[in-house]
């Protein structure tokens, strides 16, 4: 993710890059998973949203990578 626009492509891309589901990427946010969703198929993303995911995961997923680990729940 860069300083311009983030877009659902993007976000796609970048929760896929990290081998997560929706609801794991997008809750780390405050955002449910379908309004997720609705930002992965192209609606527009609002600015306070992409400061969320910069903050969240970095401006790459490189720098996601090194940032979040996910748990994956004990059974």
């Amino acid at each position: 993710m860069t300083d311009k626009t983030t877009t659902g492509k993007a976000a796609f891309a970048l929760r896929r890059s990290l081998g997560v589901n929706q609801f794991q990427f997008w809750k780390r946010l405050g955002i449910s998973q379908s309004g997720g969703s609705r930002y992965e198929c192209g609606r527009a993303i609002p600015r306070t949203v992409q400061l969320l995911m910069q903050l969240a995961y970095g401006k790459n997923p490189e720098q996601a990578l090194q940032r979040i680990k996910f748990r994956r729940p004990k059974r």
